[in-house]
């Protein structure tokens, strides 16, 4: 959209100097080595060159034999500029080296390709490179193999480095691309948080999850009763798919959809899908063991013994996280379910003897980033205290009808808008116009194909079919514009990017608040072990626990400063340090 970020105003306090903080190296620190580039070499070796605050080398190459060594010999280096930290990550945090930040050159052009407008084109440090010179760009490769089902190296498409010379000329057409956004300060923010995300993941995936293999068999033993030999369905499944089978009267596969949907038409009962919502309302014997069946089948395929015997070793899960994974900027992983992880089955996750792990849960996250992004003076005033929103917000508004508040507030965020949805977003707007102004535009931009963006500039894809129309979209209230979309295809885009605006900017101060976590936390033991987009867990010893949740609120201060400015809105927690992840809830 025109002007910056789609998400709220191209004006207003930016990061500012606080920005700057992350993205940029102190120099009274490091005056002369404050970043180097650095190619890693496809033996054990590296080529790697000082930059100046130019982003231009300020000295010559250097070849060294061992990467390793090489940045273990460099400890005043601020930031690392690289082609993929998943290249080079593993390799030194395998020997026990830290690195304070980084550059990851292909995440910052998967940010920029999106910002403008080129979501989906190949986004390697190699295709950049060949589309500075006119020439044919690669396709991107697959990510390398993990897990279970990861192929030996021998059969899996090589990826060659990239020389060093190739790497710098990408780096410094990334920076031009930076200062030619709209709001360059806050796009750098956005690519320097993204790199720490790459880092932070790496660093999680090394340490792994604490996972006690023992207390997990016997809660599938408690849930699923017996295996039986063959890899045939356990015993509990096996007694809930007779009972459902009775109940219908005939033979039917639970695990088979179009089946149960068949035998619910037999007795009468018109069902589109087995979605529990929809079977919920249906007055059949067959509905409660067939709920059942559901929920342990999925534990069963999910995490069952399969699953503890391919993802858990030495008493560790270690997912390959991948940060901005999703076009929000949420996270998602190669395998394993990282992020889907059943309640009973978070029983299984205990911490070491002596130590605690520190799970924070950001208490209700979207909402507060509403109003930081809106600025609405309304909304920043009830996020302006750490207390509960929705029950601050139902005493402004709806007459201390706390659900009607956060139906209200969700509706708007999610696009409800028919029914209650409508009259509680009436309510809303008269109380919160800005907030509700800033998903109304957001909508009706993805309606319109125009390009949606975050506060710091991370922009969704364009509706499907929507014509090209440059950086800021087709104008704004064209009356062509949602048809040229798609109709009712628009209109669900533009649910999309309602939520999108709001999602990705929660996204964004995620990444800040993992970064400033990850800082606070380096002198101590502590380690970040898991991290889905409202909640992070440290695992660390008894002793450090207050001081982790500390790092952790101020961390959550620090990001919301950094992303939104100075604003009375606060990011509050909901904290438990805890030996077993599911007493946290």
């Amino acid at each position: 959209m025109r002007g910056g970020p789609s998400a709220g105003p191209a004006g207003g306090p930016g990061p500012g100097r606080a920005a700057r903080a992350l993205s940029e190296p102190d120099a009274r620190l490091a005056p002369v080595d404050e970043r180097w580039a650095l190619a890693a070499a496809e033996g054990d070796g590296a080529r790697l060159v000082p930059l100046g605050r130019d982003h231009l080398p300020s000295g010559p190459a250097v070849d060294e034999p061992d990467l390793v060594a090489a940045v273990r010999s460099r400890p005043q280096v601020r930031r690392w500029v690289w082609r993929s930290t998943a290249e080079v990550a593993p390799r030194l945090l395998a020997a026990g080296v830290r690195v304070e930040r980084c550059y990851d050159v292909e995440a910052a052009e998967r940010l920029l390709l999106g910002h403008e407008g080129r979501h989906g084109e190949p986004r390697s440090a190699a295709a950049a490179w060949a589309r500075l010179h006119d020439a044919p760009v690669p396709p991107d490769l697959p990510p390398p193999g993990s897990g279970p089902s990861a192929q030996s190296p021998l059969f899996e498409p090589q990826r060659a480095g990239m020389p060093l010379e190739a790497l710098l000329e990408v780096y410094a057409g990334q920076q031009r691309r930076h200062e030619a956004t709209a709001l360059p300060e806050r796009m750098r923010l956005l690519t320097a948080a993204e790199s720490a995300g790459t880092l932070v993941a790496a660093e999680m995936h090394r340490a792994g999850l604490p996972w006690r293999a023992d207390v997990h068999r016997l809660l599938l033993h408690e849930l699923l009763g017996e295996r039986y030999p063959g890899g045939g369905e356990p015993r509990r499944l096996a007694e809930l798919a007779e009972e459902v089978s009775r109940a219908f009267g005939s033979r039917v596969r639970p695990d088979l959809p179009a089946e149960v949907v068949r035998a619910f038409a037999g007795a009468g009962i018109r069902v589109r899908s087995t979605r529990r919502w929809e079977l919920e309302g249906i007055d059949h014997p067959a509905v409660e063991p067939l709920l059942r069946y559901k929920k342990l089948y999925r534990i069963w395929t999910a995490h069952g013994w399969s699953w503890l015997q391919d993802w858990v070793h030495e008493g560790r899960f270690r997912p390959e996280y991948v940060p901005g994974g999703t076009v929000s900027g949420r996270w998602t992983t190669n395998g394993g379910g990282a992020l889907q992880i059943p309640r009973v089955i978070r029983r299984a996750v205990v911490a070491d003897e002596g130590w605690r792990l520190v799970v924070a849960d950001a208490d209700q996250m979207e909402p507060r980033v509403l109003a930081a992004i809106s600025r609405d003076p309304g909304l920043m005033e009830v996020a302006g205290h750490e207390g509960d929103l929705y029950t601050a917000l139902s005493d402004r508004a709806f007459s201390g009808d706390r659900e009607h508040a956060k139906l209200a507030l969700l509706g708007a965020v999610y696009g409800q808008t028919s029914g209650d949805g409508l009259r509680n977003l009436a309510a809303l707007r008269r109380r919160f116009p800005r907030a509700v102004a800033v998903v109304d535009e957001a909508a009706r931009a993805g309606e319109e194909g125009r390009l949606v963006r975050t506060w710091l500039g991370r922009t969704s894809p364009r509706a499907p079919g929507a014509e090209e129309s440059g950086e800021a979209g087709l104008p704004q209230g064209d009356p062509e514009g949602a048809e040229r979309a798609g109709g009712a295809d628009a209109r669900a885009w533009g649910r999309f990017t309602r939520n999108f605006v709001v999602q990705g900017s929660a996204a964004d101060w995620a990444l800040l608040m993992l970064a400033a976590l990850r800082q606070a936390t380096a002198a101590m033991r502590a380690e970040l072990v898991f991290f889905q987009h409202d909640e992070v867990v440290v695992h660390c010893p008894a002793e450090e626990a207050e001081a982790v949740a500390v790092a952790i609120r101020e961390a959550g201060a620090v990001a919301g400063r950094l992303a939104f400015g100075d604003t009375p809105v606060r990011f509050p927690f909901t904290l438990a340090a805890v030996e077993c992840y599911a007493d946290a809830k």
